[in-house]
């Protein structure tokens, strides 16, 4: 009998030693959603549910070698990106993809912390649209990183639909999915494919264990479309997934606490709550 092969994800992204977010939360996504998950770590951060204490960038050559290791052996379906922190990282993981000729690249433009604070200099966030972004199946910032990226102003859902229209009209992206979940009342994405428009809209889960979010929904379209999935599927998949992630969400540390990516195996009730001090 020959064995079914098993569709392959990397993630190239930085560490989250609470694991709430970053590779961490991606690997998780990949097993629930019946991928292999490999990864190429970009930065080691010191963190928490209460916040960042510090961070160590990866040496650009370190990151290509693992890239290379990877693609060497087990190869890649599919390409997720998250924190590449500067412009020399950010052009050392474009070269490779183009190298690897990855067919799926998922683009999550790490660009401001949970407080809003821009994490990218001018030379990182312009590497980042000529470099990255031209080779990016599709885009996937939150309204900050939109804004950032495009200079437009979001506060609606037509600029939501302005937003992923300049993304990949302007900046050299397939497609964009930007994420509305920071703006008032239901928690709306719009995918522009480069002639029409998408809007996925889902409750808004009322928790504080919402740390990585933005991680999961990547990955988990990474994962998608790895599973040959057309993108507008992935798309609604992840969407799902993370609803339901954040639905069975329990609470850890102090502050905002991880996604419960495995909700579905641990049954559909959340774990008990951690007693009181």
């Amino acid at each position: 009998m020959t064995p079914t092969r098993v569709p392959r994800v990397m993630s190239i992204a930085g560490s989250d030693s609470g694991a709430g977010a970053g590779i961490q939360a991606d690997l998780k996504t990949f097993g629930a959603l019946g991928v292999f998950g490999t990864c190429a770590i970009t930065t080691v951060t010191a963190q928490n549910t209460v916040g960042v204490d510090a961070a160590l960038p990866i040496p650009p050559a370190m990151v290509e070698a693992q890239i290379d290791a990877i693609m060497a052996d087990i190869g890649a379906d599919a390409v997720k990106t998250g924190m590449l922190p500067g412009a020399d990282i950010i052009r050392c993981v474009a070269q490779r993809l183009e190298f690897h000729a990855v067919a799926a690249v998922v683009i999550d433009p790490v660009l401001v912390n949970r407080a809003g604070t821009r994490l990218f200099d001018d030379d990182a966030l312009e590497a980042m649209r000529s470099a990255l972004f031209p080779r990016a199946t599709v885009v996937t910032p939150n309204t900050c990183e939109a804004s950032l990226l495009t200079g437009l102003e979001i506060n609606t859902q037509d600029d939501l639909k302005n937003a992923a229209k300049a993304l990949v009209e302007e900046l050299g992206a397939r497609n964009a999915v930007v994420k509305g979940g920071r703006m008032e009342g239901p928690a709306t994405d719009v995918l522009y494919d480069g002639s029409n428009f998408l809007t996925f809209t889902s409750e808004r889960i009322d928790t504080p264990n919402n740390h990585g979010t933005g991680c999961t929904l990547a990955s988990a379209i990474a994962a998608g479309l790895a599973r040959g999935l057309a993108l507008p599927v992935a798309v609604q998949q992840a969407k799902d997934f993370v609803t339901a992630a954040m639905r069975a969400s329990f609470p850890v540390g102090r502050g905002h606490g991880p996604l419960n990516h495995f909700h579905e195996l641990w049954g559909r009730s959340a774990p008990p709550q951690e007693p009181s001090p």
